[in-house]
C-alpha cells in the first residue's frame, strides 16, 4: 500500500492515469470506436476518417476536400478513396488555415468530440484571429422603410458608394 509521501513525491503509488480512463464515458466510446474500426486493423479511407474525427462536418464534404486538393497525406496530394494509417501526417486545409494531424487510431464511424480528439495528434498552428466587423446598417424593428438619407448613410457605414459622389446626381455635376 502506498503512503501520502509516494503519492506527492512521485513514487510507486502514483502512477498516471489518462484521462480517458477516468471517465467511464469516454472510454466506452473509444472502445466502441476501435470495435467499429476496419476490419484488417490497418487502413481506413481519408474521406471516412477525416469524417469520423471531425475535420469535416460531412463525409460529402470530406471527398469533395480532397477532390479540391485542401488533403494532403504525408506530403502528397491525396484522392477520397487513399487508405490512411496510423501514424501518417494529414493536412487538410480549411476555411483559411491548415489543420495539420497525425493519426494515432482508426476509426469509421463518427464519434464525440473528446473521443474524436483522442484518434489524433493535433500539431496545426492556432488559427488567425477572426476579424470582428461592426453592424453597420442596423435598423430598429418596426421604424419602417428607410428614407433616401437613411440608406445613403448606410451605404456610406459599409464603404459603398451610391453610383455618384456626394451630390446626388449620377454624373456628379
Amino acid at each position: 500500500m502506498a503512503s501520502e509521501a509516494d503519492e506527492e513525491t512521485g513514487g510507486p503509488g502514483s502512477a498516471e492515469v489518462a484521462p480517458a480512463a477516468t471517465d467511464p464515458q469516454i472510454a466506452a466510446a473509444i472502445a466502441a470506436a476501435e470495435a467499429a474500426g476496419p476490419d484488417d486493423g490497418k487502413t481506413v479511407r481519408i474521406d471516412s476518417w477525416i469524417w469520423a474525427v471531425r475535420l469535416a462536418k460531412t463525409r460529402s464534404l470530406g471527398a469533395a476536400a480532397c477532390k479540391g486538393g485542401h488533403v494532403h497525406v504525408n506530403g502528397e496530394r491525396v484522392k477520397p478513396a487513399h487508405s490512411v494509417r496510423i501514424g501518417d501526417e494529414v493536412r487538410v486545409r480549411q476555411e483559411g488555415w491548415e489543420r495539420i494531424v497525425i493519426v494515432r487510431r482508426l476509426i469509421r464511424k463518427r464519434v464525440g468530440a473528446p473521443v474524436a480528439a483522442q484518434c489524433y495528434v493535433d500539431n496545426s498552428p492556432p488559427p488567425p484571429p477572426r476579424q470582428v466587423f461592426a453592424p453597420a446598417g442596423i435598423r430598429d424593428r418596426g421604424t419602417g422603410r428607410p428614407t433616401k438619407r437613411d440608406r445613403r448613410d448606410m451605404e456610406r457605414l459599409r464603404g459603398q458608394t451610391g453610383g455618384g459622389d456626394d451630390t446626388g446626381r449620377p454624373d456628379g455635376r
